[in-house]
């Protein structure tokens, strides 16, 4: 076994990933609804409207929004994300969430086992997820080609460095990677991160 050049192949694979220059998207609190749930809160013969495109293909800002309640408060014109998903997921920051009285968990994007309930609003009526609410965990974002360049591949997880030379540098732990001819390179944080860091959509984040 050739530990020395095992480390040493490591080493440069780092150093090489680490000049890849990665946009920053800051997951604000949004909705993913369900097909289900958009019927009973939109009525089935509306259909979603683009607001602005988002940088993963196919996905767009909805013009609609929806109301969200917990057990101790409520926030309105929360934005929905197109296209529909099978199950309906709400994603917050820790602070959002607080502010309802939830305890949600860090999870990746539909992993809603043990997700915490909410109650949505919309023109029609309301629905309640009963596992809905999750804190997304953030995460890397790549098409296959780049996931191939990187040598990453989904499931792995890396560390991120933001705000480099400034003064709120730091360095996100535990960032899953996510690969899927679906998705385009990108950084996800939520708005508590982002703001920890000094972050906002379109800065470049490193690989390290």
């Amino acid at each position: 076994m050739d530990l020395a050049g095992d480390i040493a192949r490591d080493v440069l694979e780092r150093i090489r990933r680490s000049k890849v220059a990665v946009p920053v998207g800051i997951s604000s609190k949004h909705v993913h609804l369900s097909a289900q749930h958009w019927d009973l809160l939109f009525g089935r013969d509306v259909k979603p409207t683009s607001l602005r495109q988002l940088r993963q293909p196919g996905y767009f800002a909805c013009h609609e929004t929806v109301d969200i309640e917990g057990p101790k408060g409520r926030i309105n014109g929360v934005r929905l994300i197109a296209p529909h998903r099978p199950a309906t997921q709400v994603e917050l920051s820790r602070s959002d969430a607080f502010a309802l009285g939830l305890k949600p968990p860090v999870a990746g994007s539909g992993k809603l086992g043990g997700a915490a309930p909410i109650k949505i609003y919309g023109p029609k009526g309301s629905v309640e997820a009963k596992e809905g609410v999750i804190i997304p965990m953030r995460h890397l974002h790549l098409s296959p080609d780049e996931g191939k360049a990187l040598g990453l591949k989904t499931g792995d997880v890396v560390r991120m460095r933001a705000g480099l030379g400034g003064p709120r540098e730091l360095v996100f732990e535990q960032v899953l990677v996510r690969v899927s001819p679906e998705f385009a390179l990108e950084f996800h944080v939520d708005s508590d991160e982002a703001n920890a860091a000094w972050l906002k959509n379109g800065d470049f984040v490193h690989i390290t």
